[in-house]
């Protein structure tokens, strides 16, 4: 979906496919036509953009093999959906029973990550609509930070270093712009913007920047304004924006709302938990932590990891954090020039919720994701925008 800011400027809206588990092509091509292509036609609209979640098989595949290329950029065409994004966070395996602390692997100090994102850029270069000359990635923000110290720190500033000098070429080459911004996600060693300011400094790259989860944004407790301005200040480019909320209980000492959060504590994603005190910010690596024992304090909001259908908050005693999203957006792209182009809607955890909430069907997955489209096109108009057609 495109939208025009006043400014002139195109805005691109899409949908994360990373809530369809695929590790291959094949699986790829299948999600197409079995879930995009529905929530297209849901919609009413002619083009759907899609940001496409790639595992290690799939990127390898389209990189090494032009015809495959060319066979998902005809599969897209022909299903009236169109490519200027990637996720590049979880590198294989996002659709496994247990994905928690895996999906942090393998991280920026390890060689692998480096070549699975140059293939990524690669391959999205091949894939962008013919009038458009700039594509992004999000990735994993450096790694997890029990694992992290200099050494590693500085082999993975040197990775992004490389990388940014590959994607020059890729421009030289290609004519397309591709750049790449770091998530800032809870339990990370970048775990809110701020965190990314000076590992972006070290790597030194325009190319290089931040992605902003606006689920991550207030799970951390960060103001969207304040953390917006900040990277404005320092001159980092906001490549993409996720648009995702989270969960929300605003009196977990309570035993109706321990019982309504223990109902989202489940063992296929991590759900860091984190609460704003007196004496900062406090977190668990888990939902499931917080809720046994004194771990974390009680005294205030909690909010978890989770990521929640926009459109559907869950039912009292908790919410979600739309309201965080919502003034993430109005800064974003409701200004005189927008902050970023490239929107995604990132809600993952459809078949994760409470199993009274979970789509039954796929019917009723593509209903759900159509709606979280409509939502958010809802809320870029009220800003201004237009959309295209």
């Amino acid at each position: 979906m495109r939208f025009r800011h006043p400014d002139g400027t195109t805005v691109h809206l899409a949908y994360c496919t990373n809530v369809h588990p695929a590790e291959t092509l094949d699986g790829v091509l299948t999600q197409l036509r079995d879930h995009c292509e529905p929530v297209r036609r849901r919609l009413g609209r002619d083009r759907l953009g899609v940001g496409l979640w790639l595992a290690r098989d799939a990127a390898r595949a389209l990189d090494t093999d032009p015809s495959a290329l060319r066979g998902l950029r005809t599969a897209l065409d022909r299903r009236g959906l169109e490519v200027v994004t990637l996720n590049g966070f979880p590198y294989e395996g996002f659709g496994a029973d247990e994905v928690k602390y895996r999906v942090y692997r393998p991280d920026w100090a390890d060689g692998e990550r480096l070549e699975y994102t140059t293939a990524l850029a690669r391959v999205l270069a091949g894939l962008l609509p013919d009038d458009v000359t700039e594509g992004t990635i999000s990735t994993i923000p450096l790694g997890w930070r029990t694992t992290w110290n200099d050494a590693r720190a500085e082999t993975a500033h040197s990775a992004l270093r490389t990388l940014a000098e590959r994607l020059d070429a890729l421009e030289e080459l290609t004519g397309r712009s591709v750049r790449v911004g770091l998530e800032p996600e809870p339990g990370c060693t970048v775990e809110t913007t701020t965190d990314a300011l000076a590992p972006l400094a070290a790597v030194g790259h325009p190319r290089i920047g931040v992605c902003v989860d606006t689920c991550h944004l207030a799970t951390s407790f960060e103001d969207p304004n304040t953390a917006l301005d900040a990277l404005a200040e320092a001159r980092v480019p906001v490549v993409k924006s996720q648009l995702s909320a989270a969960l929300h209980a605003e009196h977990p000492r309570l035993p109706a709302v321990r019982e309504a959060l223990a109902a989202f504590d489940e063992p296929r994603f991590l759900h860091q938990t984190r609460t704003l005190t007196a004496t900062g910010l406090h977190g668990t690596d888990d939902l499931g932590e917080a809720l046994t024992g004194t771990a974390l304090p009680d005294t205030g909001p909690w909010r978890a990891h989770f990521h929640v259908p926009l459109h559907a908050a869950p039912a009292p005693p908790l919410t979600s954090t739309l309201p965080v999203l919502k003034a993430a957006l109005a800064r974003l792209v409701g200004g005189p020039h927008p902050l970023t182009r490239h929107l995604e809607v990132e809600t993952y955890t459809w078949q994760a919720l409470p199993p009274e909430l979970r789509p039954r069907a796929r019917a009723q997955l593509a209903d759900g994701i159509a709606a979280e489209l409509a939502l958010t096109r809802d809320l870029l108009t009220d800003l201004g925008l237009k959309e295209l057609p």
